[in-house]
């Protein structure tokens, strides 16, 4: 029986399926899933990892480019970092997509005795999954032959996911964040900026980034609609703005000056309306960058995050 009095990220998931089931709440490429695909998708993959042996409390490593199939519990950004935070937290379980899919090959030659899967999360007729025999998404979600009551787990002490410190000062460290702490920060975002379930809200931040997973988990607990692009490019996030009706994304200040910088040179702008909430982190927006960011976005209310200025 769960203990719902707990905190678990996927207590939304309940309200996702009866409220949004068939509306759009994912939006990748040109595919778009409803609330109830969604939250079916997610249940199939838990059983899935369930039938071939996972269990709680067990470590799953993911370096993967932004998509609905990615749940970050640890960043990875170069191999070199992969290996070291993997000697470090022993995961038994290894995701990667086309970008990093040879990093198992590199790692296997390390010799890490905790890895047991790696799953790929790119086509599963590639050639490249067929030959190293790797499970996929997609053959996961097959192995949920039977129905499983929906309860929630838990990890050790609440734990649910391990990101790790850019290492700015010192080599970098995996911090374990629980259920909790994610929710409280993500409820904090969706008090501040105001949040609700009619945003439109574009992936802009990397989900191995904790501001990232934050505004990705506060866009669940409202049910607004989740527009993924793999990784931020200015072209590509502007082209999903206006083709989207993007209504809230966040910024740093590199990525600000690089929209604001495409959209001067636009002809027309058509996503000057529809954006209204972005919050800006990493650092305060200089007087003439705020002045752009201003005259791109004027429906939009700017709101700082950690590193900003007033």
């Amino acid at each position: 029986m769960a203990n719902y009095s707990q905190a678990h990220i996927c207590q939304c998931l309940s309200r996702i399926a009866a409220v949004k089931r068939n509306s759009v709440v994912t939006i990748t490429g040109n595919r778009h899933n409803t609330g109830q695909q969604f939250v079916q998708d997610v249940l199939n993959l838990a059983r899935g990892l369930l039938e071939i042996g996972l269990r709680s409390g067990d470590i799953v490593a993911i370096s993967a480019l932004n998509s609905t199939s990615d749940s970050s519990l640890i960043n990875f950004q170069s191999f070199k970092e992969a290996s070291r935070a993997i000697t470090s937290i022993r995961p038994v379980m290894l995701v990667t997509d086309e970008s990093s899919d040879s990093w198992y090959l590199e790692l296997q030659h390390t010799a890490i005795p905790s890895l047991r899967w790696h799953v790929s999360l790119g086509s599963s007729s590639s050639d490249f999954v067929n030959k190293r025999d790797m499970l996929t998404a997609d053959i996961l979600k097959g192995y949920s032959l039977r129905s499983l009551p929906f309860t929630h787990s838990w990890a050790p002490e609440g734990a649910v996911i391990i990101c790790f410190t850019s290492g700015t000062t010192g080599s970098p460290k995996g911090v374990v964040i629980s259920h909790s702490a994610l929710i409280v920060q993500s409820l904090a975002k969706i008090a501040i900026v105001g949040y609700g379930e009619d945003d439109v809200y574009l992936h802009t931040a990397p989900l191995c980034h904790i501001g990232g997973l934050s505004s990705a988990m506060a866009m669940l607990m409202v049910g607004a609609c989740h527009v993924f692009i793999p990784k931020f490019e200015s072209k590509s996030a502007l082209e999903a703005i206006e083709q989207h009706c993007v209504t809230s994304l966040i910024t740093v200040p590199a990525i600000m000056a690089d929209l604001a910088t495409l959209i001067r040179v636009k002809k027309t702008w058509k996503g000057r309306d529809s954006v209204k909430k972005i919050l800006n982190g990493g650092g305060g927006l200089p007087s003439e960058l705020m002045k752009e960011a201003t005259n791109s976005f004027p429906k939009a209310k700017l709101i700082s995050a950690y590193g900003g200025s007033p």
